[in-house]
């Protein structure tokens, strides 16, 4: 080759490599391995941030007209490409720049309807140099695609997918699985968590590392610990071999240096009754530290002993640095339900403050054997109240408090862990926190926590479970439905506080008894596949549901009964997620119902605290502040800006991570319930953020929005 030549192709190559101060990628769920959803990225900033635009948008596609389809995706952007899912799971690239789609891969091959989708929070990216591939999960398999064309890896495991049953021992297909959180990537592995059943019947949830190129499980972590592993002694004997849940569903930090893997869990199932998993119940409920080459455990800290009360922790810890005592410290920050935080040791897991075992009521069912105490962190405050009095009562308008005062007196409540009973308990923060799934912004430079929560009580009560025998299926489906369906459609067939998932009220006008049994058995949309019932159990909860007075066989009502025996050996079932409202389907405390905070974690004082959203019709009426259920989390940014959307107002919000002022605000199409990404192509910075509605009531979208200057 001339020298001519050779200069030449040189020079070209040049051009046309962006250079590395002209690209920022936002290369790992929820910006890095350390989950600080923090970019080092300030060209957009608080003195030119009114001057903010929609750069494009991009459809998506499969919105669902009813309203039950969601987009929870944090995209990935690699050199120039977005990488993100659609309401279907559908995955796509696009060019970050104009939001052109460069291919996209339908995981269902137009067969959506048939499987129990769920939701999709992200992906992960991998290269060896060689390969790059991007892995995600969808239904009950993860797939390894060609981050270049959209192919599914033909090398990894079958075909480019593997089953997320694999490694589970006994537990076969037929039990719920999915991942809704993205696995994180360590060298040449893909460290996984799961979505498994908050019921009988549900899966164990081990965490497992994949081989990214073969698909093989390198390493498998037992969160339900055998006999000669630690933790056994805190369940009943053999709990192994029938118990489920503690499972890692929110997510991963990973020390890279130490090469460590952090893992927020789960509650064990049954998620609201522990009669029959006596003991602390390790190591559900736990923030683990695993050695990532081979997931050996480390240290491990729990969150609360015991869990009834569906206490997940919800997303990844921030792998954060502070000062304590004249000295920087690697630390550990995990949020939780409870508004508290949790600050550890990253190499050791013991508490950098104080952290009291308080003691907790202990008159709850008669079964059940209640842990006598719980973790109370002494520091930072609760960045939620955690406490209900009778002043907080409701105030937005006088009927208001009259009604949620006429139920107050019949409920437990007062503080947080008191057992739930066949009374009606207060769950404060409710089920869906304080903290949830969006995640916490870590600021390195200015050593500031950023987190956004949900201030909205449940209601829980326990309902005796009764068997219920005759001659028509539909007898035996009341008692089925009781156990299987009730938790989320609730005791009236009218649906939960759950937005997404519909009333069953006279479903025989909508659907036939044939269409009900194929929806319980494969899923549909958010909900799962109930394939671990019998084909009698399901054909008896579709006639209940159909009002059928189909007739069972013998055949039949011997499976039935053996089926009433061995699906539900609890004495007691859950009457539904049902939050605490006042007539009009508000909050049935004083605002704030949604709040901001930013923590300097050196200090661990507030350097603010403001309500968070609003309802547009109180706005309208005068009544400001209240603040709003939020999902999703925020970003920070060098350029002095916090990032978010998570709100039911439909709105994308810019604030001065300073103060806490309102800066710039954009008015989507449909709720942001995602948490949103920022990088830079070409020398501009992006951000942007899924708007896929679909909770809280507001209806589902499909579009992804992207701003720049």
């Amino acid at each position: 080759m001339s020298r001519l030549l050779t200069i030449i192709i040189f020079c070209f190559s040049i051009s046309c490599a962006p250079s590395r101060k002209e690209i920022k990628n936002w290369p790992v769920y929820l910006a890095d391995n350390s989950s600080s959803q923090y970019a080092d990225l300030d060209q957009i900033n608080t003195e030119n941030i009114h001057d903010l635009k929609l750069a494009w948008t991009y459809d998506a596609g499969d919105r669902d007209p009813k309203n039950r389809t969601q987009i929870q995706c944090n995209p990935l952007i690699i050199d120039g490409i977005l990488y993100g899912t659609n309401p279907k799971l559908k995955l796509f690239a696009l060019d970050a720049k104009s939001g052109k789609e460069l291919w996209k891969f339908d995981p269902w091959n137009d067969k959506y309807d048939q499987f129990g989708a769920n939701v999709n929070r992200g992906v992960s990216y991998w290269s060896n140099g060689i390969k790059e591939r991007i892995l995600f999960s969808a239904g009950q398999h993860l797939y390894s695609i060609d981050a270049k064309t959209g192919a599914q890896d033909l090398e990894f495991g079958n075909e480019g997918m593997v089953s997320l049953h694999k490694g589970l021992g006994n537990y076969n297909k037929d039990f719920f699985i999915s991942s809704n959180t993205p696995g994180i990537v360590f060298k040449d592995l893909l460290i996984m968590g799961s979505r498994v059943s908050e019921s009988t019947g549900a899966a164990p949830g081990h965490i497992r590392a994949f081989h990214i190129e073969t698909g093989e499980i390198a390493w498998i972590f037992h969160t339900i610990p055998k006999p000669d592993e630690a933790g056994y002694d805190t369940w009943p004997e053999d709990a192994y071999k029938k118990m489920g849940g503690a499972n890692a569903w929110a997510g991963f930090s990973l020390d890279e240096e130490r090469e460590i893997v952090f893992a927020p869990t789960g509650s064990a199932s049954f998620d609201f009754y522990g009669g029959d998993r006596e003991g602390a119940n390790l190591y559900a409920n736990c923030i683990l530290a695993l050695d990532a080459n081979n997931g050996k455990l480390i240290w491990h800290y729990q969150t609360v002993h015991h869990d009834v009360w569906d206490r997940d922790l919800p997303s990844p810890p921030n792998l954060i640095s502070i000062k304590k005592d004249g000295k920087q410290i690697d630390a550990i920050a995990q949020s939780t339900k409870s508004g508290f935080i949790f600050i550890l040791d990253r190499e050791t897991g013991e508490a950098l403050y104080p952290i009291e075992e308080v003691p907790v009521p202990q008159n709850g069912l008669k079964e059940e054997k209640l842990w006598p105490t719980q973790p109370v962190p002494s520091t930072p405050k609760p960045f939620a109240r955690v406490t209900l009095q009778e002043n907080e009562i409701t105030n937005i308008s006088d009927s208001s408090h009259q009604f949620v005062a006429m139920s107050w007196p019949n409920l437990n409540k007062g503080q947080q862990y008191i057992p739930f009973t066949e009374k009606g308990t207060i769950l404060f923060p409710g089920f869906d926190g304080g903290a949830e799934w969006g995640g916490q912004a870590f600021d390195p430079k200015t050593k500031t926590l950023y987190i956004n929560s949900n201030e909205t009580p449940w209601v829980v009560q326990m309902l005796p479970y009764k068997k219920k025998q005759g001659k028509e299926l539909a007898v035996y489906g009341q008692s089925l439905y009781q156990t299987a369906c009730i938790t989320c459609h609730g005791k009236d067939l009218k649906g939960a506080s759950i937005h997404t998932i519909p009333s069953l009220e006279n479903l025989k006008s909508r659907m036939s008894l044939k269409e009900v049994v194929q929806v319980i058995k494969n899923g549909q949309g958010a909900m799962p596949s109930f394939a671990f019932l019998n084909d009698a159990s399901i054909e008896a909860i579709s006639a209940y549901l159909t009002d059928s007075k189909m007739k069972a066989n013998k055949e039949q009502i011997a499976s039935l009964q053996d089926s009433q025996n061995d699906d539900w050996p609890y004495p007691y079932t859950m009457t539904g997620y049902i939050k605490y409202k006042d007539q009009l389907g508000y909050p049935a405390i004083t605002p704030p119902w949604g709040t901001l905070h930013a923590i300097d974690m050196n200090t661990h004082e507030y350097k603010w605290s403001i309500p968070f959203g609003s309802y547009p019709e109180l706005v309208d009426k005068g009544i400001t502040n209240t603040g709003s259920e939020n999902y999703g989390g925020p970003v920070v940014s060098s350029g002095g800006l916090l990032f978010i959307g998570a709100t039911l107002d439909e709105k994308f919000r810019v604030f001065d991570k300073e103060t806490g002022e309102v800066l710039w605000e954009y008015q989507l199409d449909a709720a942001a319930y995602a948490t949103p990404s920022t990088y830079m192509v070409d020398g501009k910075q992006y951000v942007v953020i899924a708007a896929g509605g679909g909770k809280l009531g507001t209806k589902s979208g499909s579009n992804y929005y992207a701003f720049s200057l």
